[in-house]
């Protein structure tokens, strides 16, 4: 299959998974129910998860599959949108092959358009200001954000939970943040609304000893990479007891041992120890005796995370254990949750308030990883605000004035290019009708009531009202999107549709 017949199933495979997306798009999408191979259903309408958890076997949609997760990767937020977006540009680059025009003429008009496009949605944009004491407007793009979401119904406090964990960690001056220092735990059981905060760590242990403190304290802890064991030699050997002394003079060097190793804690003034590793009952009950407070099996990335919190270091010998090397905490405690005997250990008041962890509780698993995702792209829209705090507003407005304005533009091209950058133009009506059609509106009819009105009134604001609130300006509803989401979204259908475009044959290895 080569030329034309290629290039229209490429196509086709690409529209096929864009109408798939286009039920999932704005506050009233419908989710999606994915279930995998060993029959595990998750529920989401996450255009990235749901990509990368549909079994997609044609190339060219697993093109589309990466444009998503391209989206989520650099903005987090609009992975479904920029997938209909490419849909819709495809659609419309299908016709103008059937008129006769070279796919590549098609492709540069289309970056004509895309730089047209961009272009003026800088002009329409605002720019929010914010301070760490005033973060309404921030919270109010994130509440857009999770609109759409299974979250909706908490959505204030989710994003404010969003907008106050990005303002614990961001570099405000240099406008960096760093989303590993944000760690998020679910919990089942509890409602949405026991989500919060908390400017510490949250690691899901116990204190090893079931009689250890529940609460320490101005706690000075010993952060170990290394097992409270004897050394195990790396070569073979053996040891051959030949009598009962004998085995009481080897119990006695491994009490010895372990003893070493407490005098060590005690004397480098710890009162707490987190270790990476597992400890047998005899160093747990010395530990427990000596009043030492011990937590094991804490994963490598929560150890380092407990090391940036507290300032400690994390120590692999105990001949290094030091007082200056210790990390320090105001209190740290047991959370109980219920009548369960689920316990985690919360570790608060950190000299770092540079790390932090969300809590999430929700009542069964499924539902956690959804609030789970929806809390990520509530995070990303924060970041993208920090870096570049320009806003455009949603609903469809700002592609609808972008149509207006790249039909517009079209007229003073000549030549071919018209007819691609006339395309572009329609193409992005498709994010205004599918909001329309998903919430009930008909969708043609809405559009062109809005483009009137756009040009008439010359007003950029006005959008599909998709939760039906009697008004169709967006600056009203307080609906606003990141300008680096909608810019990024353009961008990459653009030039994943241009690779498709060029695609004129396939093969396969070892076809020849």
């Amino acid at each position: 299959m080569t030329g034309l017949e290629a290039q229209k199933k490429h196509i086709l495979a690409a529209k096929t998974l864009s109408e798939i997306m286009r039920t999932s798009l704005g506050p009233k999408g419908m989710d999606k129910m994915i279930v995998s191979g060993d029959g595990d259903v998750t529920v989401t309408n996450d255009g990235a998860t749901i990509l990368d958890k549909m079994d997609v076997e044609d190339q060219v949609a697993k093109l589309m599959v990466q444009l998503s997760k391209s989206q989520d990767d650099e903005i987090g937020d609009g992975t479904t949108s920029v997938v209909v977006l490419a849909g819709a540009l495809l659609e419309q680059a299908e016709k103008l092959l059937d008129k006769g025009i070279h796919p590549l003429r098609i492709a540069k008009g289309f970056e004509q358009a895309a730089e047209i496009c961009i272009k003026h949605l800088e002009s329409i944009s605002e720019t929010v200001e914010f301070t760490v004491e005033d973060t309404s407007k921030l919270v109010q793009t994130v509440v857009t954000t999770l609109g759409s979401k299974i979250v909706n119904k908490h959505k204030q406090k989710m994003a404010q939970v969003a907008v106050d964990a990005i303002l614990a960690i961001a570099d405000i001056e240099r406008k960096d943040v760093n989303l590993d220092l944000i760690k998020i735990v679910s919990k089942v059981g509890g409602d949405l609304e026991d989500t919060r905060l908390i400017r510490g760590i949250v690691i899901d242990k116990d204190f090893s000893h079931p009689q250890m403190p529940k609460e320490v304290k101005n706690a000075k802890i010993c952060i170990l990479t290394i097992p409270f064991e004897p050394p195990k030699m790396k070569s073979k050997h053996e040891v051959l007891i030949q009598n009962v002394e004998q085995y009481k003079k080897l119990s006695l060097e491994e009490q010895s041992f372990f003893k070493n190793q407490i005098e060590a804690l005690k004397k480098a003034g710890a009162n707490m120890v987190i270790c990476q590793w597992g400890f047998d009952d005899e160093a747990n009950h010395l530990l427990y005796s000596n009043d030492l407070p011990a937590v094991r099996w804490v994963g490598g990335v929560e150890i380092e995370l407990i090391a940036i919190a507290t300032k400690g270091r994390i120590i692999p010998r105990f001949e290094e254990i030091m007082p200056e090397k210790l990390g320090y905490a105001g209190f740290v405690h047991e959370l109980t949750f219920g009548t369960t005997k689920d316990r985690m250990l919360v570790i608060e008041e950190c000299p770092n308030t540079r790390a932090v962890t969300i809590l999430i509780r929700g009542g069964n698993k499924m539902l956690l990883e959804e609030v789970k995702r929806s809390l990520h792209d509530g995070l990303c829209v924060t970041r993208n605000l920090i870096r570049d705090n320009r806003i455009v507003y949603g609903g469809g407005s700002s592609e609808i004035s972008c149509s207006i304005a790249v039909s517009k533009a079209a007229e003073s091209i000549t030549g071919v290019s018209q007819y691609a950058i006339r395309a572009f133009a329609e193409a992005l009506n498709i994010i205004p009708i599918s909001l329309s059609e998903n919430s009930g509106l008909p969708g043609i009819k809405t559009l062109s009531f809005l483009q009137n009105q756009q040009e008439t009134e010359k007003n950029h604001y006005l959008g599909v009202d998709c939760l039906s609130m009697g008004t169709n300006d967006m600056k009203k509803l307080h609906v606003v999107e990141p300008l680096s989401s909608k810019r990024s979204q353009i961008l990459l259908a653009t030039q994943v549709v241009k690779m498709v475009l060029k695609i004129d044959d396939v093969i396969k290895q070892g076809s020849f």
